[in-house]
């Protein structure tokens, strides 16, 4: 074997929210569609969601220390200080062994032993999903060759700490728009006479949405049918209680509102019937609304690194793609009237789709792609 039809050996560092992780696999996927040959190898942490997406897609998978970094008082942060350091080390091993081509780091705190280990073996990228930089990637700034953003306005940013930053949009994958209306309906049991809600508000960020929705059922069921992902039972305990609420419904409305904990292979045939999504504004869910076009009501979640959610909502709600909403502003009835509104107002929908579309960036994970082909031939 030539050393040019070698396989292309990427590292790829990050995880512990989908965030984090779906942008991997898109540029993965737009990597694999170019038939690329490639070794790949996923180092992330032991709880994080990283380890199950990465055995999807049969990509071996090794577990290093993390430690979640805080930009507050917290008890665990001394321990979480100590996992840090046996993490990097756990992490040169395994790319001394491994000597790849390209790191390819997503952020979050599961990026930074990697990162700093990996950053004399091989060169590194690494891209920042939100419209903020994230504390993982200000460490990584330091460590890396390449700082992609999704946003021209985080690469401002990002150019006051790194010198060689560019934007290539959050990558999505390219499946998202292979869905088929007919076929999600089909698969949820719902009809093509009345609009469809989606609603998803994360994992522990969905409660407060959950709440509302809970508290507003029957009544929007006379509008709408909703399909409602309400996040897995170890990160929330709404899942059980909204389900048997369901089966509690008149015959008429039950089959009107469909319940899921999580949703994976049948995301993009609800984007493609959806008329209209309620959701967080993480970094994933914005990137994907406008990928596809969807108009969004969007709740931001608060407190988070940088008020990220709301600077990430703020892109949209400016450019006329969503309706911004502050939690705490916005009870079970407002968020009921918002929702009769838009579902009542076809043209103004179909104008936010549009204004969601112009903002989309479907080339991003090929920009990605070719920013690590480009570290991989230097």
């Amino acid at each position: 074997m030539t050393p040019a039809s070698k396989p292309l050996r990427i590292i790829i560092a990050g995880g512990g929210t989908g965030g984090h992780v779906l942008p991997a696999i898109a540029v993965i996927e737009e990597l694999r569609r170019r038939e690329i040959a490639m070794d790949l190898l996923w180092i992330g942490g032991a709880k994080g969601v990283e380890q199950s997406f990465a055995s999807e897609q049969e990509i071996p998978f090794r577990a290093v220390q993390t430690g979640k970094l805080r930009r507050y008082l917290s008890l665990d942060n001394a321990m979480d200080m100590l996992r840090i350091p046996v993490g990097i080390v756990q992490a040169w091993s395994i790319v001394h062994s491994f000597k790849p081509d390209v790191i390819f780091g997503t952020g979050g705190s599961v990026s930074v032993p990697t990162v700093i280990a990996g950053h004399r073996s091989a060169p590194v990228l690494t891209h920042e999903q939100t419209a903020q930089v994230g504390i993982s990637n200000k460490i990584a700034s330091k460590f890396v060759d390449v700082f992609a953003c999704s946003y021209e306005e985080t690469a401002a940013i990002a150019r006051t700490m790194h010198k060689n930053v560019v934007v290539t949009g959050n990558p999505v994958r390219r499946s998202l728009m292979e869905g088929n209306k007919e076929r999600g309906l089909a698969t949820f049991g719902m009809s093509d006479a009345m609009p469809l809600l989606f609603v998803t508000g994360g994992a522990r960020g969905a409660s407060a949405i959950n709440e509302r929705i809970e508290a507003m059922l029957p009544a929007i069921l006379e509008l709408t049918q909703i399909i409602h992902q309400t996040g897995p039972a170890d990160a929330n305990p709404d899942y059980a209680r909204l389900s048997a609420l369901r089966d509690s419904l008149p015959e008429h409305l039950r089959a009107r509102y469909q319940v899921r904990d999580m949703i994976r292979g049948e995301m993009a045939d609800i984007y493609a019937a959806a008329h209209l999504v309620i959701g967080r504004a993480g970094a994933g869910t914005v990137a994907e609304l406008t990928y596809t076009g969807t108009p969004a009501i969007l709740i931001p979640l608060g407190g988070t690194w940088g008020d990220e959610q709301r600077k990430n909502a703020a892109l949209l709600g400016s450019a006329g793609a969503a309706l911004v909403l502050e939690q705490n502003e916005t009870p079970a009835t407002a968020l009921k009237q918002h929702i009769f509104e838009l579902m009542t107002d076809p043209p103004r929908l179909a104008e936010m789709a549009a204004n969601a579309k112009a903002l989309g960036r479907g080339d991003a994970a090929a920009n990605v792609a070719d920013e690590l082909l480009k570290l991989a031939n230097r």
